[in-house]
């Protein structure tokens, strides 16, 4: 099998799959989708650094890197055009499309109707005013996110007072969703890591902050993968219909799980500082078995 890791950078994650490869005697190459080029010289017009002569038999996406609408656009092209071509795509264009923006991530939980914040995206102003105008009339606080961010980075929390955040701060988009308030002195969220609609590993995110994303400091404390929590998250995961995905979930005051966000290339290594079980392994032997 010849195996192509899509990425910039290999970084911890990057090597933890190589490792998991090389233990079953399958050598991966490193390759950035911002070099890869449709040429229709060749065979499948469609050209990989390290693989000129023919297509890997399959990729995993462990990175799409930001840029242009044009730059983004060209390395999803490249994901679509491998699958049309029959190589195993992990996962795949959709799935990286649906759940690196946030709106389509909300709609598709909300139709198949799992339980998620009340949310709102649009580029209307004062569409904003009014949305937040009524959600502090019922007492509700708010958070802007950037419909495209990670890792609990340009998060915005919008109180009682009427500081309405405007589409420009944001690129033009506001996406809003209501404010979960903890029960007690401590923020919660739970990751759990889905594999094949599998529960392989989960833990629990807890900080003095509000944002609870291990990137912001937050503390990893390992939980089971059972029962209502896993449950959700499977149902998450084929919500987006994705192969694997880090599925984030949170408690209202009412004990009430709720699903915040589906990852669909989501980084593990905060997850596996807490888990007994070697999720590259269970991603590695995942592809292989799709392969």
């Amino acid at each position: 099998m010849r195996i192509a890791v899509l990425t910039d950078t290999v970084g911890w994650q990057g090597e933890a799959l190589r490792a998991a490869f090389d233990r079953r005697g399958i050598e991966v190459a490193f390759v950035s989708l911002r070099q890869c080029r449709f040429d229709t010289r060749a065979p499948q017009g469609l050209c990989l650094p390290d693989f000129e002569d023919c297509l890997p038999d399959g990729v995993f996406v462990r990175q799409v890197a930001g840029g242009t609408l044009e730059q983004v656009v060209l390395r999803l092209d490249v994901l679509h055009a491998l699958q049309s071509a029959g190589v195993l795509v992990y996962n795949n264009a959709r799935v990286i499309e649906c759940t690196v923006d946030k709106a389509m991530t909300s709609w598709l939980l909300h139709r198949a109707g799992l339980p998620t914040p009340v949310t709102w995206a649009a580029e209307s102003d004062s569409g904003a005013r009014d949305w937040l105008g009524a959600q502090r009339a019922d007492c509700h606080e708010a958070v802007a996110k950037p419909l495209f961010g990670s890792q609990g980075k340009g998060l915005r929390r919008v109180g009682a007072t009427p500081d309405t955040p405007r589409a420009e701060e944001f690129g033009g988009v506001l996406y809003l969703q209501q404010f979960l308030p903890p029960a007690d002195d401590l923020y919660r969220s739970w990751r759990v890591f889905v594999i094949d609609d599998r529960a392989v590993a989960a833990m629990q995110r807890s900080t003095t902050d509000w944002i609870s994303n291990v990137a912001q400091g937050a503390h990893c404390t390992a939980v089971e993968p059972v029962g209502e929590l896993a449950d959700l998250a499977v149902a998450a995961g084929r919500a987006v219909e994705s192969a694997y995905a880090g599925v984030d979930i949170m408690q209202g005051t009412s004990g009430a799980w709720q699903v915040i966000e589906v990852n669909g290339i989501p980084a593990w290594q905060g997850l596996q500082s807490v888990s007994a079980v070697n999720i590259a392994d269970e991603l590695v032997a995942s592809f292989i078995a799709r392969c």
